[in-house]
């Protein structure tokens, strides 16, 4: 993985989580997804409250999938998915916002985006899909979504404010500062009604299949991969009884 492919800045309680392939416009690939998983790894055990997400480009938050470079395993980079996370995580789109960048502003619990920000899941114009976008229509009106999801055509970022996809729409360059006022004010805020409350959400809003069946996968990788799962089989191997300790 390329270090540089993610990059965490903690400051003041703030996780600052910026794709950092602006060379090419965050093109979604096994590094960046690398990366992100790390991020949000680090900021679940972090004593930072609250996360912003961005992008080092001013031109694409990502462009979508590297399709010489699919990363077939985009649920282990999505807060929420392939991490779980108790945490508010805010999200700062400007330029171009494509494919799996829509599955990780769509589960960012606040999003800014610029005048110029465009939002567009063109999957069904290339034949290729993981579903896991199936829960933008839990979070926005269902036929908004469909629109989305089965036209691929792009959302402006006025447009995207309206049907309540985003939460304010400020000048370009300004997206960052506007992200920063609102992880502020929440890292200012009691952290175990903030964690609850997100939790609550978490299990109220509806999830497709895609995202279950990735909930599911990551949790039985933690099993299987865990200290405990190494014990066992050698425990197995050796013919003694096991020595498990809860990780």
């Amino acid at each position: 993985m390329s270090e540089d492919a993610v990059t965490y800045e903690s400051g003041d309680n703030i996780a600052v989580i910026t794709l950092n392939q602006a060379d090419k416009h965050n093109r979604l690939n096994n590094d960046l997804v690398e990366g992100l998983e790390a991020a949000w790894r680090r900021f679940a055990l972090a004593d930072d409250r609250v996360a912003v997400l961005a992008s080092a480009s001013a031109k694409a938050f990502t462009v979508g999938a590297d399709l010489d470079n699919i990363p077939h395993d985009l649920f282990r980079g999505i807060p929420g998915i392939g991490v779980p996370l108790e945490k508010p995580v805010i999200g700062a789109v400007a330029g171009w916002c494509v494919g799996g960048g829509m599955v990780l502003t769509t589960m960012c619990d606040l999003l800014v985006a610029t005048e110029s920000a465009k939002f567009s899941y063109p999957e069904v114009k290339v034949g290729f899909s993981g579903g896991l976008i199936a829960t933008l229509a839990a979070r926005i009106p269902h036929k908004i979504a469909m629109e989305l999801l089965l036209l691929g055509e792009p959302m402006d970022a006025r447009r995207a404010y309206e049907v309540g996809y985003v939460n304010k729409v400020v000048l370009d360059g300004e997206h960052l500062e506007a992200a920063m006022e609102y992880a502020r004010a929440i890292a200012g805020m009691a952290p175990l009604p903030t964690g609850m409350l997100k939790r609550f959400v978490g299990e109220t809003v509806a999830k497709g299949p895609s995202e279950i069946a990735a909930i599911a996968r990551v949790q039985l990788t933690e099993v299987n991969t865990s200290e405990d799962g190494k014990e066992g089989m050698a425990a197995f191997r050796e013919k003694r009884p096991p020595v498990f300790k809860g990780r």
